[in-house]
């Protein structure tokens, strides 16, 4: 065999499987083939000049190369089990948020020290949310920051490089098993080892499609978010970001079936899908389209246009109050969401009205529409790989995790499980 461990990407996952392989087992030979650029080369060719769109690189450096799409994020780390995944349910609860905390520390030791780290736990905040019928979710947020998210990752980049083969700008083609192992190919060589580790985020779902179907590995449908972005003065929300940088806050509308979230000042609804129809992210992108159709691209509301019954026109729009920062046309909401998904977003201002009065202010724009899509979902046991074994799926591509702490979590779980070092 080539190596003792293939991992392919290198986002926060498969750097973190990587880190705590090495760290276990100095002498195991680990290879690591990302698609994109070692972290000091990812640089996007509009950055800094006067082309404004995007122009379609082969390869997304924003998106690709060591560190992963949360490379250039603002480093936010939730250390929790109530939303950015389901990892406890194969782990155990205690041991994912344990896990989690040591990424934390790794982080720390690499460059993170000195940030801040928020809790909702035991806030006034939550108490006026349990008061007025919303569910403050429980998270510790380490806030790293851009600069700072750079830096550790580039410390960790460091230590590895030295220790771990790292195949930059190479794309696996295929994934085949072999008498005792597996084998990646590229277009030009292949590459064996006795296990493998996928790791390749969300922008690699289609190429993980395929992978699963060639290996007969069963995979269901995720689901799918669909909602608006909600502008409105900062005021009036700046007794919840003061005090926890950022909320989850969750409403549950008379009807159980409908679930909505507010995130970063988007307002979200779950949509899961059941049979015979699985394709949620199909669901979600006609939507988008029909957005696209209607406004050519973006569309603002008021929200007291939208209570109304009407459309907004740019008269509405630029007498408001609230100044729009994005670039949108004005427009009706009602006919591109879906009325059930549209009255649970309009009760969840109104609730959100409660904790922080000036929300469902006539004046409030909302923009959409705004859809977040979720992996596929791979079948894996607890311990994370797949009905081949020695196949272990990780990160925002197994379904199972949607945040740079659990897809980082996943990773150091997989990696001692290799080990043999899990309890």
């Amino acid at each position: 065999m080539d190596y003792n461990v293939i991992i392919v990407g290198a986002g926060p996952g498969g750097i973190f499987t990587a880190y705590e392989l090495i760290k276990g087992d100095p002498a195991m030979k680990v290879g690591v083939f990302e698609l994109g650029r070692e972290l000091s080369k990812r640089k996007c060719p509009i950055d800094g000049n006067k082309v404004k769109s995007c122009i379609k690189c082969p390869v997304c450096s924003i998106m690709s190369g060591f560190g992963g799409a949360g490379a250039f994020s603002d480093g936010k780390y939730n250390i929790t089990n109530q939303f950015g995944g389901t990892l406890y349910e194969h782990v155990g609860k205690q041991k994912a948020i344990d896990l989690m905390r040591y990424v934390d520390e790794i982080n720390l030791s690499h460059g993170g020290a000195g940030t801040k780290l928020y809790s909702t736990a035991d806030t006034r905040i939550k108490r006026m949310c349990l008061e007025n019928g919303l569910h403050l979710l429980d998270a510790q947020v380490r806030h790293l920051g851009t600069d700072i998210n750079y830096v550790v990752l580039g410390n960790l980049y460091e230590e590895l490089k030295d220790k771990v083969d790292f195949h930059f700008n190479t794309a696996i083609t295929t994934v085949d098993r072999i008498e005792g192992g597996y084998r990646v190919n590229t277009q030009d060589a292949s590459y064996s080892c006795e296990k493998c580790v996928i790791s390749v985020g969300r922008s690699g779902s289609k190429w993980m499609e395929s992978v699963c179907d060639s290996l007969d590995i069963p995979t269901k449908s995720n689901r799918v978010d669909i909602g608006v972005r909600v502008e409105l003065p900062a005021e009036v929300f700046a007794h919840l970001t003061d005090e926890l940088y950022e909320s989850k806050i969750v409403y549950r509308t008379e009807d159980p079936a409908k679930h909505t979230e507010n995130t970063n000042f988007a307002l979200l609804v779950s949509k899961h899908f059941s049979e015979p129809f699985k394709d949620s992210n199909g669901y979600g992108e006609s939507i988008a389209r029909l957005s696209n159709m209607l406004g050519g691209g973006v569309i603002v509301q008021r929200f007291g246009d939208l209570v109304r019954g009407r459309r907004s026109t740019e008269a509405r729009v630029r007498e408001s109050f609230v100044t729009p920062t994005l670039a949108a046309t004005p427009g009706d909401l009602s006919l591109v969401i879906p009325k059930r998904i549209l009255d649970g977003i309009i009760e969840m201002i109104y609730a959100l009205d409660k904790i922080a009065p000036g929300t469902a202010n006539d004046d409030t724009l909302l923009y959409g529409v705004e859809v977040k899509f979720y992996n596929m979902e791979v079948e894996i046991g607890d311990d994370l790989q797949t009905k081949s074994e020695g196949l272990y799926v990780i990160g925002d591509c197994s379904g199972v995790t949607h945040s740079l702490s659990h897809a980082s979590a996943s990773g150091i779980y997989v990696a001692r499980h290799i080990l043999g070092m899990d309890e």
